[in-house]
Parts: structure tokens; C-alpha cells; sequence
């Protein structure tokens, strides 16, 4: 198992002491998701996080009008996870599924929270984690949503996802930006 890659990444938020490295590299294990396959399933209590080294995840949930709606995609550096279902110990309100073959580090996360109470530096990762994807990311996409039209919303994941345009395809989008794929048509042919 190659962790170089995760930990630049965990880096990148904050330095590691080599004790906390050490630590939290005995935590984690390698993993193949088949296409398709699910990280995480709805109605389930999810127990592990997983840093994406190869591959696509989508995070999605099924509407009551049985619409899918994907709140995050989880491609190659990310780490994909059901984090308020973890944190509580609850049942997944998401599915976290794989739309290509993806192989992840995994690491459970309430061993990985008991690092958090012994090493300082990985409690200033999660601190400086959370606030950049739960709060300084999630405010403007959920402004977004409610406010921009599907044309702003196409030309911002573009804009933020331009290496997935061409290994999604255009349901997935669609599902995404919360319109039909015949209306992401008649933006993407409205754009050429």
C-alpha cells in the first residue's frame, strides 16, 4: 500500500509529526471498490473514511419521487466519507457508491477520532479539514442550489470538476446540478 499520497495530502492541511503519522498509519488498509459497488449504503451506520488514490465515488441519495440526487463527487485526493452519520453513529441518509473501479485507503474513524484526543497535529488536520469542506465549501454550493440557474450551476461544475466532465456521464451531471439530463442538453448545446 503506497501512503505517500495520503499523507501529502494530510499535509497539505497541516504539518504530522512523525508519531502522529505513525499512529495513524496503523490505522489504515487498502481497498478495491468494483464499479458499482458501495462504500457506503443507505440505511446503514458507517464506520470508516476513505482517502480516494485511483478511481470515482459518488455520494447520492434517492428523492421520494424516486429521483437521484448526488450531493459530492469523490475522485483521486479526496476523502469520501458519511461524516454526520459517522460522528453520530446513525444510519446514512447517502449512498456512497463506486462509478469506476476505485481503490481507497480506508481508516475507521472513531480510532482515527481517538488520534484527534492524543496528537495536536491531527487535531489541527480535522479542525482546519471540517472548516474548509463544511463550512468554507458547503455554504456557496448550497446558495447555489437555491439561487443560480442551471446554466451558473453547469458552467461552476465545470469550472470545479473539469477533470470528471468526460468520466461522468451526463445523468450523473444532471443529478448533480438537480435538473433532468434533457435539460443539461439544452445547456451543453446551448454552451457550443
Amino acid at each position: 500500500m503506497d501512503t505517500e499520497q495520503f499523507f501529502q495530502k494530510i499535509r497539505s492541511y497541516t504539518p504530522l509529526s512523525s508519531a502522529a503519522e505513525q499512529a495513524w498509519l496503523a490505522l489504515l488498509k487498502e481497498k478495491t471498490y468494483r464499479r458499482g459497488e458501495n462504500f457506503i449504503s443507505t440505511g446503514t451506520v458507517p464506520r470508516n473514511a476513505a482517502f480516494v488514490t485511483k478511481g470515482l465515488f459518488s455520494q447520492y441519495y434517492i428523492t421520494d419521487s424516486g429521483d437521484m440526487v448526488i450531493k459530492y463527487f469523490f475522485a483521486e485526493g479526496a476523502i469520501a466519507g458519511s461524516i454526520p452519520a459517522t460522528l453520530t453513529k446513525t444510519e446514512s441518509v447517502f449512498t456512497i457508491t463506486a462509478l469506476e473501479d476505485t481503490t481507497v485507503i480506508e481508516y475507521n474513524f472513531h480510532e482515527f477520532k481517538q488520534l484527534v484526543s492524543s496528537y495536536r497535529d491531527i487535531a489541527e488536520f480535522y479542525i482546519r479539514y471540517m472548516e474548509k469542506h463544511w463550512v468554507i465549501d458547503k455554504e456557496p454550493y448550497e446558495i447555489s442550489l437555491r439561487n443560480d440557474s442551471a446554466k451558473t450551476r453547469y458552467d461552476e461544475f465545470l469550472k470545479k470538476y473539469p477533470q470528471l466532465v468526460n468520466r461522468l456521464k451526463k445523468h450523473h451531471i444532471a443529478a448533480y446540478l438537480g435538473i433532468t439530463p434533457t435539460q443539461l442538453s439544452r445547456i451543453f448545446f446551448a454552451n457550443k
